[in-house]
């Protein structure tokens, strides 16, 4: 068994991670969305969550994970064959609509960018309460 052999089955475990991630994840917010499970919230919001919003932050959050994972396997496998501009190319716009995804989903779930620690007018909520 060589290297690229182990690295190319590296990248279809990642691959097969990704998937089951995301699979798992919907399949386990429904029970939890429906039990009332509150994902964590912004300091802002003070009502509870609808069973539709928390499973769709539920969901969001393990398609986030899945994504990730689904990044490092492309990675990974890049890595294994012998890099082509054509190769690397594909790569940079697989990972960056991935990326772009991963942002959406985060703004989406959080309210904020990844980059943000809390949510612009939060903190003097927060330092009033």
């Amino acid at each position: 068994m060589d290297l690229q052999h182990i690295i190319e089955t590296a990248g279809r475990f990642m691959d097969f991670a990704g998937v089951a991630v995301m699979v798992i994840g919907a399949l386990v917010s429904i029970p939890m969305a429906l039990r009332g499970f509150q994902p964590r919230r912004l300091p802002s919001e003070s009502e509870p969550l609808s069973v539709y919003r928390s499973y769709r932050q539920l969901l969001g959050r393990s398609i986030l994970l899945g994504l990730e994972l689904l990044v490092a396997a492309d990675i990974i496998r890049s890595v294994a064959v012998t890099p082509t501009f054509e190769g690397v190319g594909v790569l940079a716009i697989i990972v960056l609509i991935r990326t772009f995804l991963s942002f959406s989903l985060e703004l989406e779930i959080t309210g904020r960018w990844p980059w943000q620690t809390q949510r612009e007018g939060s903190s003097a909520q927060s330092a009033a309460g």
